[in-house]
């Protein structure tokens, strides 16, 4: 950075208007993308019913953007094209915002480093024209328009060539291009949208949608059908939850669907397309229970509240947002989304099955080794008949903690844990009575009728069978019961023969002390100890030894950067999931008849049990008509 001399005293200017649209521009548009957001979401407020975007080279020589709105009169153009200057608000309301717009930045930022063509017409008057290029605003001329408005950017970036420099390839902007299409689409699904590559002189249709009709879930499942997949509607749940004047609707997927990468997370608030880490978080942490690190959820989330309670006006782009109640926005996502999956049952994905029948190819047509997951390496058999003798068919026989790590060997000794571990080795006592009729398939996960490879329970139904994985099915069963038990009986702590004591800031150690109660649910009790420190007085049970000072401050990060924290919830869970893995019947155990119906019956009673722990199906359903196909026979 160049410094100035301090003998020479710099003097105040008042930039011409030119240079500030230029400078607002660096915040509104970032890429051509940008342009194609601000100049849609105009259209939209216009009351347009479709929607038709055109770009060349990704967007940098061309933009086009047609409407079928109530246009404008010749004698607005030139005011729309001053700073600060809107039809959606009078500023006396800031928080009152009903609009996708509302800064009235848009279009002279774009008329600043493009040449913009602005061509609109109104109901009762003729049609007119306005060219701006480079911030120089020609005479409003006529025009021929039907309807609506149509905007012409070409050459973005042109008055500012350094921006140029920064742009990516034609195809990442292209790519861009259609995401935040695709995201307004998803907000507007009564309204068409298309979207044409005009480069090169041709018209290569990129995305098209026509408008929805019917109810809101009808018409939203349509478009979000359309837009991410039908198989996205297939295998996700409606999601319909309100707290305290906030509401969310849309749709989560089942974990079973699960992707590699956030890319099928779609956040929306009062219809506005946002990408806010504190509603990611709370997406995340609802599927915490249910998917690896490595895996991500997939949703469309609808939030809807009344303006006053949210504030759209914390940055130019109005990509972020600020609730007035942030916790209590979190706390409805992750308790709905819960709600829905508990509600979801033992349900899986139907894209499990056909994968399962996509994977049935002729011997010798197959490629590379399948994937070996946690409890698939097989022993020598003399070690198998020795660990099978320990899981034989013993009634409530406690399991040994031996092999386990230290802290699921806590999580064992810790008080209020013993009857859960007790219970490992065996399957509820209700599933074990329930089992009457062995022969009966009317049953959603059917009669079991064989067992393969000591790890794969055979199913009839009504209308095909059942795979089940008996590893990963009681490992749910298992984790679910010791959740129940930890939420009843609350979580065992453990008093420090020493409190630790760790300094912070002052605003961590307030931070931390707000959360003092809940953390204490969780079996972390931390108290004030003068100045700026705070001491560890206790410890959750089941962590067994930990980093006290560690923890704390983990904590008080994840509070810091989500205003919440998870963070011992998620570890306590884990040593859950780690007891209920060594606790389950292993992989290689052969089970009698009545102990694999009463597996299956307690997975129809159970939530979440389709997947286990790591978010993996437990089980796989085959119609009949599929099994025929593979065949021939259909």
């Amino acid at each position: 950075m160049t410094h100035l001399d301090p003998n020479i005293r710099p003097a105040i200017r008042q930039l011409d208007e030119a240079a500030a649209n230029r400078i607002a521009a660096g915040e509104v548009v970032e890429r051509a993308a940008s342009a194609v957001k601000e100049l849609v979401e105009n259209a939209l407020d216009a009351g347009a019913r479709r929607v038709d975007v055109a770009y060349a080279d990704g967007g940098k020589t061309l933009i086009r953007v047609s409407d079928d709105g109530h246009g404008m009169a010749p004698d607005d153009l030139p005011l729309a094209l001053s700073r600060h200057a809107t039809s959606k608000i009078d500023g006396s309301d800031l928080l009152n915002i009903r609009s996708f717009g509302f800064r009235g930045e848009a279009l002279p930022s774009l008329g600043a480093v493009g040449r913009l063509t602005l061509t609109s017409r109104a109901q009762g008057y003729e049609a007119a024209r306005l060219c701006v290029s480079g911030g120089r605003v020609d005479p409003v001329v006529p025009a021929a328009l039907s309807r609506g408005t149509m905007v012409e950017l070409r050459d973005l970036f042109y008055a500012t060539p350094a921006r140029l420099k920064f742009m990516r390839s034609d195809r990442a902007e292209a790519q861009a291009i259609a995401d935040t299409l695709r995201r307004l689409a998803m907000a507007e699904p009564a309204v068409s949208f298309s979207l044409t590559d005009v480069s090169d002189g041709g018209a290569r249709v990129i995305f098209r949608v026509d408008g929805e009709q019917g109810t809101l879930f009808d018409a939203l499942a349509g478009r979000l059908g359309r837009i991410i997949g039908r198989d996205f509607i297939d295998n996700a749940l409606w999601i319909d939850a309100e707290r305290e004047g906030h509401r969310m609707t849309g749709y989560a997927a089942l974990p079973t669907y699960s992707r590699g990468a956030a890319v099928t997370q779609y956040l929306f608030v009062n219809g506005r397309p946002v990408r806010d880490k504190m509603l990611t978080g709370a997406l995340r942490a609802a599927y915490m229970d249910f998917l690896s690190r490595d895996r991500h959820p997939a949703a469309a989330l609808f939030i809807d509240c009344d303006p006053q309670l949210v504030d759209v006006n914390v940055h130019p782009a109005k990509a972020e947002v600020r609730f007035r109640d942030p916790g209590l926005v979190r706390g409805l996502i992750v308790s709905g989304l819960r709600h829905a999956l508990a509600g979801a049952g033992h349900r899986a994905s139907s894209t499990v099955g056909d994968a399962t029948l996509g994977a049935m190819r002729p011997e010798g047509h197959g490629g590379g080794a399948a994937r070996v997951y946690q409890m698939d390496h097989r022993p020598a058999q003399g070690v198998l008949r020795a660990a099978h003798q320990g899981q034989a068919p013993q009634d409530w026989a406690a399991p040994d903690w031996a092999a386990p790590d230290r802290a699921a060997r806590g999580a064992a000794e810790a008080p209020g844990f013993a009857d859960g571990a007790a219970a490992f080795n065996g399957f509820a006592p209700a599933a074990r009575q329930e089992v009457a009729d062995m022969g009966a398939t009317d049953a959603p996960l059917g009669a079991a009728r064989a067992q393969v490879h000591e790890n794969y329970i055979i199913a009839q139904t009504a209308d095909g069978i059942v795979i089940v994985d008996q590893h990963a099915a009681h490992e749910r069963l298992v984790y679910e019961r010791l959740k129940r038990q930890m939420g009843a009986q609350g979580v065992p702590s453990q008093a420090l023969l020493i409190p630790e004591i760790v300094d912070m800031s002052a605003t961590e150690a307030a931070r931390l002390l707000e959360h003092a109660e809940a953390l204490a649910r969780l079996g972390l009790v931390v108290e004030p100890f003068g100045g700026t420190a705070v001491a560890v007085r206790e410890t959750p049970a089941p962590l067994g030894v930990v980093n006290a000072a560690a923890l704390i401050r983990d904590v008080s990060d994840e509070l810091a950067d989500l205003g919440d924290s998870q963070l011992v919830q998620a570890r306590l869970e884990a040593v859950l999931s780690r007891m209920a893995c060594h606790g389950s019947v292993r992989s290689g155990r052969q089970m009698r008849a009545d102990e694999m119906n009463a597996l299956l019956r307690e997975m129809e009673a159970t939530p979440h049990s389709g997947q286990c722990n790591h978010g993996r199906p437990t089980y796989v359903a085959l119609s009949l008509a599929d099994i025929e196909k593979l065949f021939g026979r259909r």
